[in-house]
């Protein structure tokens, strides 16, 4: 079944991280994206661990292959002049441009939204700046570590007296910045299609990063002091990660109210506790995480959670990697994993989509594609490059 995004053509001038994540779930909802690269400059996280095998190599990188599922790839000089005309032309059969390059560099190509404009008039074309076109900070450069820093989030990360921790991932390019990307590009198709004008989005992935703090926003706007505070909560108490039986096994639970912490008190067998019998006096008592703690040192992690969850206390293990693949029977039943076949790396493992359509569901189509495997294809059969002359642009390095 074709997916709800059939018909609809990306050229996709995105790399690294929230540009690729942007456009996967579009193309994993049916849409062709034509991922544009080059050979001198390739995706960095090509180049980036894990390698299947081991084996390192511009086609083997798994953090490359889990961002860029069901696209294909054309390699392009957008530098010379005959790449430029083809980069047009690709624009010119596209319904939307995507690029997440440093602001200004499209516009140095000659591929800005003006030239997108002039070949392509309904057009619809995204560019996510750092911190956005325009004031003091427009030309700033960044990734998801510098984003999520400037954006708040480490600052509320860690414990209060201690340096921030962060996330421990580039947050922003995985989750507010291409999701709201996504949101962005759809309402714009939605528009054209009711309208027939296509539009110019800015987003400033700044901007879009602030919006995961909101809460801390407001209560810093209200004149409170927002600070780090770890894993404590304005109202749960318990509200934390405690050690369970076993090497780095844990349970995260959170007590939002007395009949909780009755039912959690039960099940670990601790004794009645004056000091901590109400939420109040639980949210300022000293020594609460330890004490709990030394409960569920001795429990399985996964009956710990299941014997709290019966009781009514909102608990879960926590899961590593390994445990999600090859343990985790909720994801297993509803099949979330998806194998597909990758032509260097064999059977690779893709994460499936987070929501599921009921008449026109996506779903990963096809492995991330080799580098320039489709350039053929695209500029003979979709830019109407004749045969002879792609061999000779080939010779001459413009593609690839």
């Amino acid at each position: 079944m074709p997916g709800p995004l059939a018909g609809i053509r990306i050229a996709d001038f995105t790399w690294v991280g929230a540009g690729p994540f942007l456009t996967k779930p579009l193309a994993d909802h049916g849409a062709e994206v034509i991922k544009v690269e080059s050979r001198t400059r390739t995706d960095v996280i090509r180049d980036m661990p894990p390698f299947a095998d081991g084996v390192r190599g511009i086609n083997r990188s798994g953090y490359f292959a889990n961002r860029n599922s069901s696209k294909k790839s054309i390699c392009l000089d957008l530098k010379a002049r005959d790449g430029h005309r083809l980069a047009l032309r690709l624009i010119a059969v596209s319904d939307v441009v995507v690029s997440n390059f440093t602001p200004g560099t499209m516009d140095r190509l000659g591929l800005g939204y003006r030239a997108a404009c002039a070949v392509r008039p309904d057009v619809i074309y995204l560019e996510m700046p750092m911190q956005g076109a325009s004031g003091p900070h427009r030309d700033f450069r960044g990734y998801g570590l510098s984003i999520a820093a400037a954006g708040g989030l480490f600052g509320l990360s860690g414990y209060p007296d201690r340096p921030p921790v962060g996330t421990g991932t580039n947050y922003p390019d995985h989750v507010p910045n291409p999701l709201h990307g996504a949101i962005a590009v759809l309402a714009a198709l939605r528009h054209r299609r009711r309208t027939g004008r296509g539009q110019y989005i800015e987003l400033a992935q700044l901007e879009s990063t602030v919006n995961l703090i909101g809460p801390a926003v407001v209560a810093a706007a209200a004149g409170e002091d927002v600070t780090r505070r770890g894993n404590a909560d304005d109202w749960a108490a318990p509200h934390g990660v405690y050690p369970c039986a076993g090497e780095d096994r844990w349970c995260a639970i959170a007590v939002q109210d007395d009949e909780q912490w009755s039912a959690l008190v039960t099940v670990l067998g601790l004794p009645s506790e004056p000091g901590f019998a109400t939420a109040a006096q639980r949210r300022r008592a000293p020594g609460l995480d330890e004490w709990i703690s030394a409960a569920t040192r001795g429990w399985d992690r996964d009956k710990l959670a299941d014997a709290l969850a019966d009781a009514g206390v909102p608990a879960a293990g926590v899961n590593d990697a390994r445990d999600l693949i090859e343990t985790d029977p909720q994801l297993r039943a509803r099949g979330h994993w998806v194998r597909l076949r990758h032509p260097e790396m064999g059977d690779c493992l893709y994460d499936g989509l987070p929501y599921r359509l009921s008449r026109t569901p996506g779903r990963p189509r096809s492995a991330a594609p080799l580098l320039g495997a489709d350039t053929r294809e695209v500029c003979t059969r979709l830019l109407g490059v004749a045969d002879t002359e792609y061999d000779q642009l080939e010779r001459t390095g413009v593609i690839g």
